[in-house]
């Protein structure tokens, strides 16, 4: 499930780099995300052998938990099985950290998913979208990247849709252990 907002007005900005990693991870494995359900635009398809379904919910950032536990009910799935991709803050621009677990950081997205599955235990994939200006939060997650960050993050983009496909294919600690570290020289 890649966290972001609804509507043109939000494409591609700052708090929509969830969806834009399904959508690379979507066209790599031609996966149509022609479903609405639950909540959520979705496609099921295949990735490293292992049966998916992709989801973008529609439901805004500060209810994602509604799709997300509607989504795990329907299929029944344990909240272990979702796997959250989400821009952070506190992460440098073109930063990708694995976790297979935690806290919401101050993301409103992640802290609705954890409120709604009363876990914190489901693995995500954090984008790095770089540090707001002092009191300019929600300007800054609304905002498009400028034409150099651009570059950064595209990569950074390719690099995370990299590391969902690794966590599907050899594990959490596995993407951990190649995607954690700093990205590459000339990211």
């Amino acid at each position: 499930m890649g966290l972001g907002n609804p509507g043109a007005e939000y494409a591609h900005t700052r708090h929509n780099v969830g969806f834009d990693v399904v959508d690379i991870l979507a066209s790599r494995h031609r996966i149509r995300l022609n479903m609405h359900r639950d909540h959520a635009h979705c496609g099921l398809g295949t990735i490293a052998e292992v049966p998916v379904l992709l989801a973008k919910p529609m439901t805004y950032m500060n209810r994602s938990g509604e799709s997300a536990r509607a989504l795990l009910q329907r299929y029944p799935l344990e909240p272990s099985r979702l796997l959250v991709i989400v821009d952070d803050v506190a992460l440098p621009l073109g930063r990708i950290r694995v976790r297979p677990s935690g806290s919401d950081g101050g993301h409103n997205g992640l802290a609705s998913i954890i409120q709604l599955l009363n876990t914190q235990a489901f693995p995500r994939v954090r984008v790095g979208i770089g540090s707001p200006p002092p009191g300019q939060m929600v300007e800054y997650v609304l905002s498009r990247f400028s034409p150099q960050e651009r570059e950064v993050i595209d990569e950074a983009l390719q690099r995370a849709a990299d590391a969902v496909e690794t966590v599907l294919a050899e594990g959490v600690q596995s993407a951990m252990n190649r995607f954690n570290a700093s990205p590459p020289s000339g990211s």
